[in-house]
């Protein structure tokens, strides 16, 4: 069951027949308090929220999911206006697993929320807070990477980029997988989009950075 708690009656109807057309079950929900009845009965799978809603607003109803041991691990999809670079931040800075910006398509969002889908089901089958690989040490409680003992500023993106190829050291990730997993979409072409965050990653974290190895003509992997 997917959760849409969004105030606009029209996009709302939209999401929930095309995620019901897609194989999922999904109940939409006008706001706050109506979601918050509902979440009380049922626990769903994934949440896609709305960040401006009449009443409470949902970076507050974020911080309520997180801050319960209940509802702390269901996977939390963010919907921002367009530019609001800040609710972008601040819904991820407080666990939010992704975010999608107004208007988007409905094949998009179909594809972030299934990969938001198999990227949390992989990680309750891997409970360890720290990754070590060599010179690179990622906490992902934390969210906070460091190379050779120094913290490492990393986007979004690069964060998820190198945690996927950290819990696969040796293993050869393509770069369709990459841009499927990581940025929700699977179509041709655009791959140079992992190539410029490979690059990067590469970049920022030094001696470590050598660890990440490319594989011509297929992908990436990162060397024990």
């Amino acid at each position: 069951m997917i959760f849409c708690v969004e105030d606009d009656s029209n996009i709302r109807e939209l999401v929930v027949y095309t995620l019901e057309s897609t194989g999922f079950q999904a109940c939409g929900f006008e706001d706050g308090q109506e979601f918050l009845k509902a979440l009380a009965l049922e626990t769903p799978e994934l949440i896609l929220m709305d960040i401006m809603l009449p009443g409470e607003d949902g970076i507050s109803l974020l911080k309520k999911l997180k801050s319960s041991a209940k509802t702390r691990e269901i996977p939390v999809i963010m919907v921002t206006a367009k530019g609001a670079e800040y609710d972008k931040v601040k819904g991820l800075d407080l666990g939010a697993d992704d975010y999608v910006t107004k208007p988007f398509g409905m094949m998009e969002l179909i594809s972030r929320i299934k990969a938001v889908l198999r990227r949390s089901k992989k990680s309750g089958n891997e409970p360890q807070d720290i990754i070590s690989l060599g010179e690179i040490e990622m906490d992902t409680k934390k969210h906070e990477v460091t190379s050779t003992g120094e913290v490492v500023s990393l986007t979004l993106k690069e964060y998820e980029l190198l945690k996927r190829l950290m819990k696969n050291p040796n293993i050869v990730m393509t770069r369709d997988s990459l841009l499927e997993d990581i940025w929700g979409y699977d179509f041709d072409g655009e791959t140079r989009t992992v190539d410029v965050h490979v690059r990067t990653l590469r970049q920022k974290l030094g001696v470590g950075g050598e660890r990440i190895e490319t594989v011509r003509g297929v992908g990436y992997r990162m060397r024990k």
